[in-house]
Formats: structure tokens, C-alpha cells, sequence
């Protein structure tokens, strides 16, 4: 038996007040969140870096003990990754968005769409991707406190991020919608025709 066998409703502290209901809810994919959110891919190529320079030096117990530290970091990695994608949940409402975040203590994270100044969508292919969430105003969450549910680098404006969500662009659309029913957002989204081959955000229309 887990914490969350409390819930009296999947990823939310409470139940939903008359009149609210739940739009969407998901988890980070655990491979798409180890390749965007901990950066595998980089750590695999340092590390073959790492034995290719061992390689060429000549010593066989270089190649053999870099190659080991690489699978361990990388395992490391996904084994985070893995207990991420179990213990996060993510929930669009009809009047807010909810995020059910921590590993070792669980919290949960309101944020009322009435707040919600914009959404950046970032693709990372195969339909996977983050949506960061822009306050209107700071909302005293701090940067540690919601990593790695952060958009990295805003350190002194921390944004929730839905992390690795499979079907973004559709969640964004969900999103948006929602947001548009309580009051107008502008919401940028990368081209789906762009999104596996480059990674900045270009700005639509809010969805009606």
C-alpha cells in the first residue's frame, strides 16, 4: 500500500468541487523523460567519447572501467526516470491544472487556469513533448521544489512543466481549450511538421 492509495481521486488531494471536471490526465513517458529531461543520449556519447580516448591510449582497464561508470550512470538515469513516469501524475481540469510530483514526498501543485498566462508546447518526435506553464504572476514555488517538473533554466521565474507527455500537441489543444473557456490565453505551440527537427516554439492563435 502506497500514499496514494488515499487519493479519493487519482492525482488530486480532493475531490473536484461541483461544476469542475477532469479534462485529461497523464504521466511522464519514462524513456522520453530520460532522453529530454536527463539528457541519456549526451551521457552515452561523453561516456563513448570517454572510451574511445581510453581506447586509443591503449589500456584495456581504462576502456573497461569507463564503459562500466557509463552503464551505471545511464541506469541510474533510468531507473529516476522510471520511478518519475510511476509517482507523477498530471491533470487538466475544467477550471485548473494539477500536478502530482515527488518521489520521496509527495506534493501536490494547483494552478488555477484564471493564472495561466501562456503554454509553450516543445515537440521532442514520435508525439512526445513538454508543455511549460507561464503564471501571470510568480507563484513563490520554488525552482528545487518543482524539479524536474521545471522549465529548465528559470531559475528565478520557475515554470511547472508537463514533462514527456505522450500525444502533447493534442494535450496542448485540450489546454488551451480550457483556458479559453475562462479567459482568453495566447498560447505558443511548435509546427507538428517541424517539431522532430528542431526545437524553438513559434507562436499560434489561442484555440476557441
Amino acid at each position: 500500500m502506497s500514499e496514494h492509495d488515499f487519493e479519493p481521486i487519482r492525482g488530486l488531494p480532493g475531490n473536484l468541487p461541483v461544476g469542475e471536471q477532469i479534462l485529461w490526465q497523464g504521466s511522464p513517458d519514462s524513456w522520453a523523460f530520460a532522453r529530454s529531461a536527463l539528457n541519456t543520449r549526451w551521457i552515452a556519447g561523453y561516456f563513448a567519447l570517454l572510451v574511445v580516448w581510453a581506447l586509443v591510449r591503449g589500456t584495456l582497464m581504462g576502456v573497461l572501467l569507463t564503459a562500466g561508470l557509463g552503464a551505471v550512470a545511464i541506469g541510474l538515469a533510468l531507473i529516476f526516470a522510471m520511478l518519475v513516469a510511476r509517482t507523477t501524475v498530471y491533470t487538466i481540469t475544467s477550471r485548473r491544472v494539477v500536478l502530482r510530483i515527488g518521489i520521496a514526498l509527495s506534493k501536490c501543485i494547483n494552478l488555477p487556469l484564471s493564472q495561466l498566462a501562456s503554454a509553450d508546447l516543445r515537440g521532442h518526435g514520435q508525439g512526445f513533448g513538454d508543455i511549460a506553464l507561464v503564471p501571470v504572476v510568480r507563484s513563490g514555488i520554488g525552482y528545487a521544489m518543482l524539479w524536474p517538473h521545471a522549465r529548465p533554466l528559470r531559475l528565478n521565474e520557475p515554470q511547472p512543466m508537463l514533462r514527456a507527455i505522450p500525444d502533447a500537441a493534442g494535450v496542448a489543444t485540450v489546454l488551451a481549450k480550457a483556458t479559453a473557456a475562462i479567459m482568453p490565453v495566447q498560447q505558443r505551440v511548435e509546427q507538428p511538421a517541424v517539431a522532430a527537427a528542431k526545437s524553438g516554439l513559434v507562436p499560434i492563435g489561442a484555440a476557441a
